[in-house]
């Protein structure tokens, strides 16, 4: 199975940002803590990465005939983007959201989940593991779905 693994603003800046909220690990060490696990359930993953709305769209359009599934954390556009929203909803994958942080304990505004809207699962505040929660939950529910339409 193959998984689009979308992480929107500031993501980029782990390890530097808010270490206290966010730890010390980097970017590309959770992309390679995440590339290893995702390996072991055999998993293809690909990434992307960006600070700008219309990119994150435009990336989750183009896994649309080319992944089984996406896993996204929206960063701050999971409280305000319809546009992404909608872009989840018009590729019809099955979408996991992920928050490195616990957001429901957090801001106020950070209770509200656009993106999540289109997400059949949310994991929140396990850190670098909500990913690879986010993929085995998506890799169990694309396998019950197979076994339903072949009966």
């Amino acid at each position: 199975m193959k998984f689009l693994i979308v992480n929107g603003p500031n993501l980029n800046m782990l390890g530097i940002r808010e270490p206290e909220l966010y730890g010390t690990l980097t970017y590309d060490g959770l992309v390679q803590y995440i590339r290893g696990q995702a390996a072991r359930l055999g998993a293809e993953v690909e990434f992307f990465q960006s600070n700008g709305e219309g990119e994150l769209v435009t990336a989750i359009q183009k896994a649309y005939g080319r992944m089984d599934g996406i896993v996204i954390n929206g960063g701050a556009y999971t409280h305000t983007s319809i546009a992404i929203l909608d872009a989840l909803k018009a590729v019809s994958l099955p979408a996991a959201e992920v928050h490195l942080t616990d957001v429901d304990s957090r801001e106020e505004f950070r209770k509200v989940s656009y993106l999540g809207m289109a997400c059949c699962c949310r994991f929140s505040g396990e850190g670098k593991a909500g990913y690879v929660h986010a993929i085995e939950k998506l890799i169990e529910i694309i396998e019950a779905d197979n076994t339903k339409s072949i009966k």
